[in-house]
């Protein structure tokens, strides 16, 4: 039997997209034939794809789709940034979008049970697993997100290839090419600025009472001896300065020449543009990998320690 080295690993798993233990095991079982372990691979179909739940899986891409007023946006995600830059993959992720827009699913468990789109005889769980099998690393469909707009319209906007992806969902009588370029502009500052809220009218009391308790103990602190009525203006100072960078319409908008009209200055301005009030009504904001670990790894380190060189 050939002797297996972490230069035949490596080649099988670039000319296969295997995992890198699936391309050790494939050479092994064929005794270093590099054909007949391609085969093997192929022949192992969807039992590559229960190998993978246990690796992080913390790159990929985030993908929108507007069709009239529905729109739907999707995170999938990859191990490697280098599967998330592959065709196939970024052709898969546009699919899921396409399962998002017609899905009436409320939840994962409900989206991965419904019959794939490009193929109603599989699950969409069943399609990923081939796809995992095919592609050779653990994918997820993280989460994804539907909206139906009947008062107005819905645009969407995609930062760094897919880094990040923003919807916004819009109320207004009018849609014409200035509407939807200015809700291009808003989703632009979504991605860049990162807001938590449209307006302050979506932030709970309860949320509001805790950060006036925090920001309170924090200016006795500085200010111990300091009256009340001092650290009460201290405290609703600093709050409207967080709530202008939590809330979408009280930031500055990054567009601004003057470098002082907000967001809803901006809308305003065009309102009247256009001779209809423009109100957004919601976005969403889906960024690749956030709040997820990601692995930092050595490839040649991790083929030569597997490997026991």
């Amino acid at each position: 039997m050939a002797a297996i080295t972490a230069a035949m690993v490596k080649e099988l798993r670039e000319s296969t997209g295997a995992g890198m233990m699936d391309c050790k095991k494939a050479l092994a079982a064929t005794e270093g034939d590099m054909e007949k372990a391609v085969e093997f691979l192929r022949e192992k179909g969807l039992a590559a794809a229960a190998k993978k739940a246990g690796r992080i899986a913390a790159e990929g891409l985030v993908h929108a789709i507007v069709e009239g007023n529905t729109a739907a946006i999707v995170e999938v995600n990859s191990e490697t940034d280098f599967v998330a830059k592959n065709a196939e993959f970024q052709a898969y992720v546009a699919n899921v979008a396409k399962q998002a827009l017609a899905s009436d699913a409320a939840d994962m468990d409900a989206f991965q049970a419904e019959a794939w789109i490009e193929d109603g005889a599989l699950t969409v769980a069943q399609a990923l697993s081939e796809k995992i099998a095919i592609i050779g690393e653990k994918l997820s469909i993280r989460r994804f997100e539907k909206i139906v707009n009947n008062d107005g319209c819905v645009v969407s906007y995609i930062h760094g290839g897919g880094r990040i992806g923003v919807l916004i969902d819009a109320k207004c009588d009018v849609v014409n090419d200035a509407v939807i370029e200015a809700l291009k502009n808003v989703a632009m500052q979504v991605a860049a600025l990162k807001p938590q809220y449209v307006c302050r009218d979506e932030i709970s009391a309860e949320f509001i009472a805790k950060e006036e308790e925090i920001l309170m103990a924090a200016a006795r602190n500085e200010k111990p001896d300091a009256p009340d009525k001092i650290l009460m203006g201290m405290v609703k100072g600093r709050l409207n300065k967080e709530l202008k960078e939590f809330c979408l319409v009280d930031q500055v908008y990054v567009k601004a020449e003057d470098g002082k009209q907000s967001v809803a200055q901006y809308l305003d301005q065009v309102s009247k543009a256009v001779g209809a009030k423009l109100t957004v009504k919601k976005f969403v904001r889906f960024e690749t990998g956030e709040g997820l670990e990601k692995k930092q790894e050595n490839f040649a380190e991790e083929v030569a320690k597997q490997m026991g060189q």
